[in-house]
Order: C-alpha cells, then structure tokens, then sequence
C-alpha cells in the first residue's frame, strides 16, 4: 500500500498536524496515517515539501519525500492496482 501527500496535504506529513484536522463522519486522521504505516508508506511530493519548506527531518517516522520518478516506478510496478480519488 502506497499514500502520496501532495498539494496541501502535505502537512498532514508533520506531527500532530494531522490531529488538528476533523472530518464529521469520518475515522480520525491520525488513526488512518498509522494504518496506511502500519501496512505500507507514506510519501510526500518533493516539490510540494520544498514549496513549504518541509525537509525529511520535519516529517513524521517512516513518512518519505520522493519526487515524479518513484512514482512512476511505483504505478508501472508488476501487480500494481492504482487508485485515485
């Protein structure tokens, strides 16, 4: 399982940023990023975490930045099922 964080979501990279976001009806943020961990990664965009300044020692544990070319590996890699939404 793989979660790309791009554009604004890319605070949710940070701790405790994810926490102070709320979505009514909906399973807490915090709880979601450990599951996404808990069974895969988590990546953030490299251009967006240089646009707001976030570099690899900001981020929560095991959250990377990588940019266009992991991606890619990613979505043509054997057996992958991409899903956007």
């Amino acid at each position: 399982m793989s979660l790309w964080l791009t554009g604004e979501s890319s605070w949710f990279a940070l701790p405790g940023r994810a926490a102070e976001f709320e979505l009514p009806h909906a399973a807490p943020l915090p709880e979601l990023i450990d599951s996404v961990l808990a069974a895969g990664r988590i990546t953030l965009c490299t251009q967006c975490a240089a646009r707001r300044e976030i570099t690899e020692k900001d981020v929560l544990e095991g959250v990377r930045i990588a940019g266009a070319q992991v991606f890619v590996q990613e979505a043509l890699a054997d057996d992958t099922q991409a899903l956007v939404y």
